[in-house]
């Protein structure tokens, strides 16, 4: 983020100056905006940068313990500079949170500058995962910095120490967060694909159980239970992929319009790339796990594979926005919309669905058969209708507060859930979108056909008590969608060691010895076994020292 956040937040001159720096690596930066007592609550920052017009210099402080950096990856051990992030203090007054360049290192023998306090934080969960990262801490002692390296695209401070908020809006700020947030979309994608296609290659090849007259134990790829486990995260890795397309062609338009001083989409595409970072983190961490013990037992040692991708992908929950916080935000987004609706105001991007709100706030389900569930026109109104009945439920409920703030904490749990319902409305959106375009090969798109139900169904009855309690089907036909859903899994399994097959992972990138694409799994999980550095001895160290005495009942007992 330290590239981003230069490209959004600097002015001309200082891009010119410290973008080719970084792209050659002659300088390493890093982006220091946690802190040891503030991560989401960026306004509750407590690092200080005051302004000296004696010197013309910024004084950069941590007044107190809480105010340490803490957590920004890079900063341990390697980066020379930061963007750090500190309150603006001019003239005694608190200009609120803005980003400055700080140099941490010098550049002949790396040892920190004068006033700096620099480390890493520790182990952090796992054994390997994310522990080749060094995640830092960072304390600053009265550190003076020149008045140019205040990032100063928003707002500017002048020689003579005037506040000069430049025609730039605020905003702009959003454009790193929402580059940022695309990519670990586009990320979600992978590691969930990944897991998938480690659980789905060992569920073919792993046979448990039903051998009949000494034949061949079912695989157990062929049991319901794990089909109905297996192939709605499978379907998942196709959606959160085609999400993650449309989510980067959303950024190119947003980046062109802003180049054109045109900020009229910034607020959309903040609100989808933070809802949908937090939609698809959270169940890309669940999905990991699943997939963990839809391996069974082997599913736990190391060699499959899957213990590393969670520890290494889990992270993502909470960095670059917590994925509840986003939510709110999402959810504030929404409120706004709705609020808007009778202002002729009309709903655009993600929303456009509201303008429709008398419809949807009426219409029924037209699905009377199993079949209709199939239907992208059933299925898209359908979420629809529920996503927007639970806003304008949350808007109405907190119109009875004669406080707004008040209202918005005490509803914030339904808040969470009609965000939740927007962003997955927006998923299945794009995913049918996709159906729409041109796929070459019949057979492909039949495919995605199947997984897409596969996926919209799925969510259907995990949330079916939305659906229910909002109006949008009645129980006999969410009975219907089951059952529909039910026999698509039997569509899918012919064709899902193929479907994962076209993720295009190699054995070497997947790491797994479960997931491996000769299937040759038993052979290769015993060699691994030998590999083990315990296994470098028969006789075991602290034989003689603790087991021996056991065996021969040398040990003393103490008399009490």
């Amino acid at each position: 983020m330290f590239i981003p956040a230069i490209k959004g937040q600097g002015t001309e001159e200082q891009q010119q100056k410290w973008l080719p720096l970084a792209y050659k690596m002659q300088i390493i930066g890093c982006y220091a905006q946690t802190e040891l007592g503030h991560g989401s609550n960026v306004q509750g920052l407590e690092t200080t940068a005051t302004f000296d017009p004696q010197t013309d210099e910024f004084i950069v402080d941590s007044p107190t313990l809480t105010s340490s950096k803490w957590w920004p990856g890079g900063l341990g051990k390697v980066s020379t500079h930061a963007v750090a992030y500190a309150r603006l203090i001019v003239k005694g007054q608190d200009h609120g949170v803005h980003g400055f360049i700080v140099q941490l290192r010098s550049l002949d023998d790396h040892m920190p500058l004068p006033g700096i306090t620099v480390g890493d934080i520790g182990m952090k969960f796992g054994s390997g995962a994310y522990n080749s990262m060094d995640n830092g801490l960072l304390r600053f002692d009265h550190v003076r910095i020149p008045r140019d390296q205040m990032l100063m695209r928003v707002l500017q401070v002048t020689r003579e120490g005037k506040v000069v908020q430049s025609n730039v809006p605020r905003q702009l700020i959003y454009g790193t967060m929402v580059y940022v947030r695309q990519t670990i979309v586009a990320d979600a994608s992978c590691a969930l694909s990944r897991a998938v296609c480690i659980a789905t290659r060992y569920s073919a090849v792993r046979r448990q159980f039903g051998s009949q007259n000494g034949g061949p134990e079912t695989q157990v790829i062929d049991y319901k239970t794990q089909q109905s486990r297996l192939f709605p995260l499978l379907a998942s890795a196709y959606a959160f992929r085609f999400v993650g397309e449309w989510l980067k062609w959303l950024y190119t338009d947003v980046t062109q319009r802003l180049q054109a001083n045109d900020f009229s989409t910034l607020p959309e595409a903040h609100a989808c790339t933070a809802g949908l970072k937090s939609l698809t983190t959270s169940a890309t961490a669940d999905a990991i796990e699943e997939c963990r013990k839809l391996c069974g037992g082997h599913g736990y040692l190391s060699s499959s594979g899957l213990p590393e991708l969670f520890a290494v992908y889990i992270p993502a929950c909470t960095y670059e926005g917590d994925n509840t916080v986003l939510l709110l935000q999402v959810a504030r987004f929404l409120m706004k919309t709705v609020s808007q609706l009778g202002s002729g105001k009309q709903p655009v991007g993600s929303t456009a669905y509201m303008s429709r709100a008398e419809h949807l706030m009426q219409c029924r389900c037209s699905a009377q058969r199993v079949e209709d569930w199939l239907k992208p026109n059933v299925v898209l109104e359908a979420f629809e209708a529920r996503a927007l009945r639970m806003s304008v439920a949350c808007a109405q409920n907190l119109g009875k507060f004669s406080n707004p703030e008040e209202g918005f904490a005490e509803l914030s749990a339904d808040l969470v859930e009609a965000a939740t319902a927007h962003c997955q409305l927006i998923v299945v959106s794009k995913f049918i979108e996709k159906l729409q375009q041109d796929i070459p090969g019949k057979g492909v798109k039949q495919q995605l056909q199947t997984l897409c139900s596969v996926y919209v169904l799925h969510l259907l009855h995990k949330h079916q008590g939305d659906f229910l309690s909002t109006g949008c089907v009645t129980p006999k036909q969410a009975a219907l969608a089951n059952e529909q859903l039910r026999s698509l899994y039997s569509q899918v399994r012919p064709n899902a060691i193929a479907l994962v097959d076209a993720f295009n992972y190699t054995d070497h990138y997947l790491g797994s010895v479960l997931g491996r694409y000769d299937g040759n799994v038993y052979p290769k999980l015993y060699e691994e076994a030998w590999k083990d550095p315990l296994n470098d001895s028969v006789v075991p160290d602290g034989y003689h020292e603790y087991i021996r005495p056991v065996l021969k009942q040398q040990l003393r007992n103490a008399r009490l």
